[in-house]
């Protein structure tokens, strides 16, 4: 196309890649949960022993629908290549024996570390109703959304190193009860998510060609925002405001 000629549908002229890489990032600046006041106390040391076991119980629910939702993907994909690539996802989280033990276990290891028995983790009986209606929105989203939209939505790990790398010092040195073996998740992930994240934004900005599926994309990286920053709302009421639901997790007094 003539780069002085615009196709114009829908909600205006189609953006260059650069431009939609720009609107992506711009959503992250925006609406990633970093700025989250539950995430700020918990980097900060301003959480209890429980009230921290409290978001690992939660957030495995999480790291468990990461490889569903990539099986869900990889599911619909025809393209043998791209299913090579993506299947990667699967195995750092699964993990890939003997090489990869997985994320998965490494974040047991944190639950671990924090007093929870391994069972009740992996059983999520214990996790949040919003923390698993959120996950399973997510997963749903990514069977049911044209394939570069549900690739979109994996774009906040554009913004996960920096998140991460403050994770981990944050909480290496605000609790005495956290230890390095148990901030691996973290560290492993420091490599793993620009690695992803630099394959997916380059898939969605060379299939997406309409405006209107650049607008899906974009808005697939703000309800993938949305996820995330609803988990941590739930955690908020729970364990900082105190209304736990039935069922859900109580942390022995600290």
């Amino acid at each position: 196309m003539n780069e002085h000629v615009r196709i114009f549908e829908a909600g205006g002229p189609v953006m260059s890649p650069d431009e939609l890489e720009a609107a992506i990032r711009a959503v992250g600046t925006e609406r990633y949960h970093d700025k989250h006041e539950f995430h700020k106390l918990l980097h900060s040391g301003n959480l209890t022993k429980g009230q921290v076991a409290a978001w690992a119980l939660n957030r495995y629910v999480y790291q468990e629908a990461i490889p569903r939702k990539d099986a869900a993907f990889m599911s619909r994909v025809h393209d043998r290549e791209l299913r090579r690539e993506w299947i990667h996802r699967i195995q750092d989280h699964d993990g890939h024996p003997p090489e990869e033990e997985g994320g998965l276990e490494r974040w047991l290891r944190l639950t671990d570390g924090l007093g929870l028995d391994r069972d009740y983790v992996t059983s999520m009986e214990g996790a949040l109703p919003a923390t698993r209606y959120a996950c399973e929105a997510y997963v749903y989203f990514v069977r049911e959304q044209p394939l570069v939209v549900a690739a979109a939505s994996s774009l906040t790990e554009l913004f996960a190193p920096s998140i991460h790398r403050e994770r981990i010092s944050g909480m290496l040195e605000k609790y005495d009860f956290i230890n390095e073996p148990e901030m691996e998740y973290g560290k492993r992930r420091l490599n793993q998510a620009p690695r992803d994240a630099e394959f997916a934004l380059q898939f969605v900005k060379d299939f997406a060609k309409s405006r209107y599926i650049q607008e899906a994309c974009i808005n697939a990286v703000r309800f993938k925002c949305d996820v995330l920053w609803a988990q941590l709302d739930a955690l908020h009421l729970a364990y900082v405001v105190g209304m736990i639901p039935p069922g859900a997790y109580r942390p022995e007094a600290d």
